[in-house]
């Protein structure tokens, strides 16, 4: 019985077992930096598109909306609708 703990011992402190060790914990660090880094860009992107392309979105869809509704008008109206150039 003791013979069998001292050679898991002397497994777990293997160079091969070390070095496993050792590359689990980089491979989880580089993991995490990535995450983290892709996170910010995802941050980045997520709050440039809020600010810069929500707005014009917005500003298209009104526009449309009136060039409808003068279409509209002007057919209840009896005149041709204006052509857009």
């Amino acid at each position: 019985m003791a013979k069998n703990r001292l050679s898991l011992s002397n497994v777990s402190n293997s160079p091969v077992v070390r070095r496993t060790k050792e590359a689990a914990g980089d491979a989880a660090f580089v993991a995490k930096k990535l995450l983290r880094s892709t996170g910010k860009a995802a941050w980045i992107a997520g709050t440039t598109f809020l600010v810069l392309v929500v707005p014009l979105i917005v500003a298209m869809d009104r526009e449309q909306q009136i060039n409808d509704l003068e279409s509209q008008q002007a057919s209840i109206l009896g005149t041709p609708p204006p052509q857009l150039t």
